[in-house]
């Protein structure tokens, strides 16, 4: 049985991008004390975006050994590398090219210029996932210390679009998209299995186009119809949400007191 999920609610998209950003600096920092390493797989859009920006802006960054971190990616649109509507030319624009990373622990996904279909591309991250999973991982992917979800209008996370097959798949940690319904409509993305690897997953939400999403994800739906309702960590879950996207949520849900 998986632990309910938590809920922080914030006065509006800045702070909760603000918070979550020093949320992350934390987890990374006691990570890398207790380990001497740490993973995180982040999420495109503009809550995923907002966030890593607000850390690039962070004093506190400075406290992280970004050499000693590994970043992944929960998904991908499949474009040619460098076009801008790809989520890593966004990261590093928002984040990567101002910190000093380890270039072989930086994961992004593969682009479409190389000699290889959709499908072919996620065998191809599934493999590099599988060659970074330790015996102590008991999987095909490693157990990533935080993996980041921006929420949908329509539920989705990552790639997983409601009701499309790669929601249902149960075996494989990565999968290509056809037919996604909003552009572009070919993608790459973990699965739900995958993303169930990690110690922590944090569904960001903000704004009231997000309100019935989350609404819907947290009222018990099923994932097949609500992907967000099956994207759950090992040992924690945590929905960081701004006031507009918590407006439709039940009460008893969270407490009045808004952060």
């Amino acid at each position: 049985m998986t632990a309910a999920p938590q809920l922080v609610v914030h006065r509006d998209k800045e702070l909760m991008a603000q918070a979550a950003a020093a949320r992350l600096i934390t987890k990374i920092v006691d990570a890398q004390a207790a380990r001497g390493h740490a993973s995180v797989v982040l999420t495109g859009g503009r809550n995923g975006n907002g966030v890593l920006a607000a850390l690039a802006a962070s004093p506190a960054k400075d406290a992280i050994d970004w050499s000693r971190l590994d970043l992944w990616w929960g998904d991908e649109r499949f474009l040619p590398d460098g076009d801008p509507e790809r989520n890593y030319t966004q990261a590093k624009e928002a984040l990567l090219d101002s910190v000093p990373l380890n270039p072989a622990r930086v994961h992004p996904m593969p682009a479409s210029d190389g000699a290889y279909e959709v499908d072919a591309a996620a065998e191809i991250y599934a493999a590099e996932l599988t060659a970074a999973a330790g015996p102590e991982d008991h999987g095909p992917v490693p157990t990533f210390d935080v993996l980041m979800l921006g929420v949908g209008p329509d539920t989705h996370v990552a790639s997983l679009f409601p009701e499309l097959p790669a929601v249902r798949e149960t075996e494989r940690s990565v999968v290509g998209v056809h037919g996604a319904p909003k552009p572009p409509p070919t993608r790459v993305t973990l699965t739900l299995p995958a993303i169930r690897s990690a110690r922590e997953v944090w569904l960001l939400a903000a704004g009231e186009d997000k309100a019935n999403a989350a609404a819907i994800a947290l009222s018990g739906a099923g994932e097949v119809q609500a992907p967000a309702a099956g994207a759950y960590g090992r040992s924690r879950t945590l929905w960081l949400l701004d006031a507009a996207a918590a407006s439709q949520l039940p009460p008893e849900l969270y407490p009045p007191a808004v952060a």
